[in-house]
């Protein structure tokens, strides 16, 4: 998320800020699998001693990789989000 000193809310109708707020929880709890995963292998790696600071657990190839790298993506199948 940016940290911009502005903060910009979305001029939406009550309609619409509702059918929003359901889109945004459906997108989430479509993620919270992957949350998990990287979690525990967090914690993992942590408790093994290695040093993960600024490095994101990789779901394709179950490593840590740097940020950067991550969201170039690690699947040759799939472009990262990147450059999106």
């Amino acid at each position: 998320m940016n940290s911009s000193p502005i903060k910009l809310k979305q001029k939406l109708s009550p309609v619409a800020k509702k059918a929003k707020a359901v889109r945004d929880l459906a997108a989430a709890n479509k993620r919270a699998p992957l949350r998990n995963e990287s979690q525990i292998a967090r914690r993992a790696a942590i408790k093994a001693g290695k040093n993960i600071s600024g490095m994101d657990h990789d779901h394709y190839t179950n490593t840590f990789v740097s940020s950067s790298k991550n969201r170039a993506g690690m699947n040759p199948n799939k472009g990262g989000t990147k450059n999106e």
